[in-house]
């Protein structure tokens, strides 16, 4: 009886044992599972530097700021300057992340000169509008109206994107243009304008927008005819891939795209 009965207490030991091994065993899994999850999104550092029109400081620098807010170990660098003068940058030598273009034209420029990795994505689409001073003191209405001789007129270079639609849509309304001074992007046309030295430009809509107060726009037909397609793409040799593409795709996503349409930028669909 006795050896019955230690017997069976050596079983019951040995089985309470082997239970308790298989729940160790278990819980063992669910911290390991719960690391890697937790790792999957890196944190962004060190620098990125981004090349961008003009017409692009404000959004791009609100976003660079959330993208940086996020990743406090990140620093968003901006180089913002007309898209022509921004690929000869590049074509020079200037360290660069990403580029994002103004229009087409300029981006493959930039593409044929073997400085972007992969195919550039179209991200925002813009239009040209008329600014003068605040309650349009000339009555500019039109853009045949900047034909006069007595108004003084600012536009954008030819090889610059707000200037290349300028010359698209003054064909257009059969309109012959003599500015006094053509510039090298379309912030410094807007500067003339509010600064009192040109008495009208044409500058994007988005660029009106943001300028609030300081003008009034004129809209015009011909305008609507002549869409600036802005495409975004990384640089090859960029030093910061990782956090090149972050911010591509912070721009190219619904939070992004939702801070372009704030400013009046259209997306490529319409």
């Amino acid at each position: 009886m006795i050896r019955t009965l230690t017997a069976l207490l050596a079983v019951c030991l040995l089985l309470a044992g082997c239970g308790q091994s298989s729940s160790g065993g278990s819980s063992s899994v669910s911290p390991a599972s719960t690391t890697q999850a937790s790792s999957t999104q890196t944190p962004l550092t060190g620098t990125v530097n981004v090349f961008a029109a003009a017409s692009l400081t404000k959004t791009f620098t609100e976003l660079g700021d959330r993208l940086m807010a996020e990743h406090p170990d990140l620093d968003v660098q901006f180089v913002f300057a007309g898209s022509s003068d921004l690929v000869a940058q590049l074509q020079a030598g200037a360290p660069g992340d990403v580029f994002a273009s103004a229009d087409e034209r300029n981006m493959t420029k930039a593409t044929d000169a073997n400085l972007v990795a992969g195919e550039p994505t179209p991200f925002v689409t813009n239009h040209l509008t008329i600014v003068v001073a605040p309650g349009n003191p000339h009555g500019v209405a039109s853009l045949a109206d900047l034909a006069n001789p007595d108004l003084k007129v600012v536009v954008c270079a030819p090889q610059v994107p707000c200037g290349g639609a300028t010359q698209q849509v003054a064909e257009l309304a059969g309109v012959t243009l003599t500015p006094v001074s053509e510039e090298n992007s379309v912030s410094s046309v807007l500067t003339k304008v509010t600064a009192g030295e040109a008495d009208a430009g044409l500058v994007y809509r988005t660029d009106a927008k943001g300028a609030g107060d300081k003008v009034s726009a004129v809209d015009f037909p011909e305008a609507d005819q002549v869409t600036n397609v802005y495409p975004i793409a990384l640089l090859v040799g960029a030093q910061n891939p990782e956090a090149a593409q972050a911010f591509i795709d912070l721009v190219l996503s619904s939070e992004g795209q939702q801070v372009m349409r704030e400013a009046g930028f259209n997306t490529p669909q319409g």
